[in-house]
């Protein structure tokens, strides 16, 4: 055994381990590579294997390499390693380049962790489905990409990293593609998230072109010593990344896709569209939080659009009755407040949410599919019931779950980074600290009434549908692992690890009593509501006419059908014989008619080709013969 007796020597250990950065994106993207070119020969076992494995093994990476920063590097060290310049045009020299801070660093945990659970469980779930391995496919490329976006030192590289994960979920979102929906709601996330992405290009021009480059700390060193704080440029390129951000963590006006997207399995839902994947925003947010301290009226922005966010989701979330569809809702919801905790400067109670969410929401999705397995694929939770005695695990896995996403007090972790959010809302103080905080408080009492109508009724009263399949070990280990971290998770010193994050001035204080307590009071009452309309035998909990419009997710598919797409077919339709079109209607008409006319040539009849080769050599040297007696 070899002992280090300085912080010297502790130093040098913590390079040699971080030297091993790479390995971490390297080892998912091996697995993809394997699967999809080779996979063809390996059985389901090792496609399982491969998959999983791949992705446990850069779990276990990324842990030795946080014990190595953290006992090496100081609370505002980084560690950067380059591995090639991806190319270089003028004075744009983007680097292939990982880097390494505290915030990099919980999100690289997250991903890797919480997404081998995922994977681990997911052998179970898909091991009946016929795209087996291509699935494992799609997943291990979805993780390489998700780790280049939270390790990307380059804009250009969290951008190939960001689009990378748009493409795999439109491939996860469509991997049943043989039903038409599924394809819709592909497509459908497909492009509305291009919106924000188109948004997020022209953010990264205008820095590029207003610094020079695009390394984020070099950028925004130079913004704040190029651009003064409220000036044109930095409020468009954070106006423009907040839109890239809203597209791809589903925020007002583009969460539309989220719901729909719920047509992938379900551990799709699990990693991509509630552990990793949608909280992409949320951390382009807090890495670019100096270039919006330039911009403070875009910071006010971003605290209001998670505040109607959060607000709006969990009402739709009260209407529905697709027990993944209210988990969808729920994650557009919670994402909210993380964006909202952003809008005060807070970091670390955004990433402190981001975490335990991702712990309670995996564990929430991953027992729903242990239902909806058991259910022989039925998702609607007025047809089910009594399972709390058939399926003690699935029932113990969304219980814990339910509690953290309600944040019950003192016992899930829940409590602790949603009380950090209201706090850091009601410390900002002012008018718009003190809106935040109520629409949090809210938002906190409808989380608790939406999460137990289905605790309520898919796990008591009568049975409903009686269930067949059980969830093996692999699948009950990863819930029962999930469980504990939605109860214990908030142990995790997150808020200390990223202190350094937040904006200047953010203080967050011990949590007041009475603002807490009424919080808690709320959440109980939500509880106690919706046991009540169990008992009651009420489905629902609002009026039908508020019902339907809830359900519909507010009519926000409505609105956009006849304000955008309804007046651009029209549109189409209109233009469709525009005579633009004429000059190249008339180009097609030529090329098809000199087709005719040369394919007419081709009789098979030797005595004509040889006639046609004779005249075309006498026009040949008729024309040489002209031209050079031509003065």
């Amino acid at each position: 055994m070899i002992w280090f007796q300085n912080p010297a020597d502790w130093n040098q250990l913590g390079s040699v381990q971080l030297d091993g950065l790479w390995l971490v994106p390297a080892l998912p993207l091996a697995a993809f590579l394997v699967l999809a070119l080779f996979g063809g020969g390996i059985g389901r076992r090792g496609v399982a294997v491969l998959g999983a494995g791949s992705v446990g093994l850069a779990a276990l990476v990324a842990g030795s390499i946080a014990v190595a920063f953290l006992t090496s590097m100081p609370a505002d060290g980084a560690f950067t390693q380059t591995l090639w310049t991806w190319f270089s045009v003028g004075d744009l020299h983007p680097a292939m380049a990982l880097h390494l801070d505290r915030l990099s660093l919980v999100m690289m945990l997250i991903i890797t962790w919480v997404g081998f659970l995922i994977l681990l469980y997911s052998t179970g779930y898909m091991q009946d489905d016929d795209g087996y391995r291509r699935f494992f496919v799609y997943m291990d490329l979805f993780v390489f990409f998700m780790l280049v976006l939270v390790l990307a030192g380059d804009l250009l590289l969290l951008f190939l990293g960001w689009e990378g994960v748009g493409l795999c979920s439109y491939l996860l979102i469509g991997f049943w593609y043989q039903d038409a929906d599924n394809g819709r709601a592909a497509r459908k996330a497909f492009i509305v998230t291009r919106i924000g992405d188109a948004a997020f290009v022209a953010g990264l021009l205008i820095l590029f072109t207003g610094l020079g480059g695009t390394d984020i700390a070099t950028l925004l060193g130079q913004a704040k010593a190029a651009w003064p704080a409220g000036s044109a440029l930095p409020v468009a390129a954070a106006l423009l990344l907040l839109g890239g951000a809203v597209g791809k963590s589903a925020q007002l006006p583009l969460q539309v896709w989220l719901p729909d997207a719920m047509a992938g399995p379900t551990p799709v839902s699990a990693l991509i569209h509630a552990a990793t994947m949608v909280t992409a925003g949320v951390y382009l947010i807090a890495r670019m939080l100096p270039l919006y301290e330039l911009a403070p009226a875009v910071l006010t922005l971003v605290g209001a659009i998670g505040a109607l966010t959060l607000l709006l989701s969990a009402f739709a979330a009260l209407a529905q009755h697709d027990i993944k569809r209210i988990l969808a809702y729920s994650t557009i919801s919670q994402i909210g407040y993380m964006v909202m905790a952003l809008g005060v400067g807070s970091v670390s109670a955004a990433l402190y949410h981001l975490m335990t969410h991702a712990f309670f929401k995996a564990l929430l999705f991953l027992a729903a599919g242990a239902v909806i397995q058991s259910m022989n694929g039925e998702h609607d939770i007025r047809k089910m019931g009594g399972l709390w005695r058939q399926r003690p695990i699935a029932f113990t896995g969304f219980l814990a779950g339910a509690a953290s996403l309600a944040a019950l007090p003192l016992v899930t972790a829940g409590f602790y980074s949603k009380g950090m959010i209201l706090d850091a809302a009601l410390s900002a103080g002012g008018t718009d600290g003190r809106l935040l905080w109520l629409a949090g408080t809210t938002g906190a009492f409808l989380t608790a009434l939406y999460i137990f109508r289905p605790v309520f009724l898919v796990f008591f009263g009568p049975i409903g549908i009686e269930p067949t399949a059980r969830p093996g070990l692999a699948m009950a280990l990863p819930i029962l692992v999930l469980s504990a971290l939605a109860l214990g998770g908030g142990l995790i010193d997150v808020p200390a690890l990223l202190a350094g994050f937040n904006g200047p001035g953010v203080q967050i204080p011990a949590t007041r009593l009475v603002a807490e307590l009424i919080v808690v009071g709320l959440g109980l009452l939500g509880v106690l509501l919706a046991y009540l309309a169990f008992a009651a035998r009420r489905t629902s909990l609002l009026p039908a006419w508020l019902g339907d419009w809830a359900y519909t997710g507010l009519g926000f598919d409505w609105l956009y059908h006849r304000l955008i797409l309804a007046p651009y077919l029209a549109i189409a339709r209109l233009v469709r014989r525009d005579p633009v079109d004429r000059p190249f209607d008339g180009l097609a008409w030529t090329a098809r008619r000199g087709h005719r006319l040369l394919s007419a040539t081709q009789t098979g009849q030797l005595r004509w080709y040889a006639s046609a080769t004779v005249l075309g050599g006498v026009l040949v040297v008729g024309t040489v013969l002209l031209l050079a007696v031509t003065p």
